[in-house]
């Protein structure tokens, strides 16, 4: 991979901190990190080290309390909500652990809902949708509910519906963590694909037999990056 000078995603001095009435909890502290166009970069550590909050930072899902974040060259704190579910839809396509598809619309529809929200004609979207579903396998299975599904299909699915709208950069939470062996692998084969024609991808994990298939592997440790290791 060729480096650009500009990383895609670049955080300096990130901190989280979460706030009660009768204790503050430091989620991150002064994290620096880049990811480049077409990385494939993966974030492991134990349950509760702040994996999960960097990446909802990272997708816009939450805000850090100190430090910059710059994604693709444009600084994102002081955004409006809607400004930043803008954002969301046209430059990042999320998985999810537990999938989160919605129970009574097809997998047509779970596909192409990220689209619905673009000012976007429904041949476009409908040839989209199609093209995703066929590069995730499953385009046979349009008319299908999820709950019709097995557990791999549903996240196939998933990641179908995370490239539909073609996003700067995939994030992936643990995207194997419902899943089994084989399927989990099928998925990880899967998403090494998408890296493989180009996409660029940030992933979630406990798991050091996937970790490994990243480029490079950041490790956490009470909100803070401890070690990075390259593939």
């Amino acid at each position: 991979m060729t480096e650009s000078a500009q990383p895609l995603i670049h955080l300096h001095s990130l901190g989280k901190v979460f706030y009660t009435e009768e204790l503050e909890t430091h989620a991150l502290a002064d994290v620096h990190l880049d990811i480049h166009e077409g990385e494939f970069v993966s974030i492991a550590g134990p349950s509760g080290c702040g994996k999960s909050t960097l990446l909802a930072i990272i997708g816009l899902l939450d805000t850090a309390t100190a430090g910059e974040y710059r994604l693709d060259g444009e600084a994102v704190h002081g955004l409006s909500v809607a400004e930043r579910a803008a954002i969301r839809n046209r430059a990042i396509g999320f998985i999810f652990q537990a999938f989160n598809l919605i129970g009574d619309l097809t997998v047509f529809e779970n596909v192409e809902l990220p689209l619905v929200y673009r000012d976007m004609a429904s041949s476009e979207r409908k040839e989209r949708v199609l093209r995703s579903l066929e590069r995730v396998g499953l385009a046979h299975r349009e008319r299908h509910f999820p709950s019709q599904l097995s557990g791999g299909q549903q996240q196939r699915v998933a990641v179908a519906r995370a490239i539909v709208g073609e996003p700067l950069i995939l994030l992936a939470d643990e995207p194997t963590g419902n899943l089994d062996s084989n399927n989990g692998s099928a998925v990880m084969d899967l998403l090494g694909e998408l890296h493989g024609d180009g996409a660029t991808i940030c992933m979630v994990t406990h798991d050091p037999r996937y970790a490994d298939v990243a480029e490079r592997t950041l490790h956490l440790f009470d909100g803070r990056i401890v070690a990075e290791d390259a593939a």
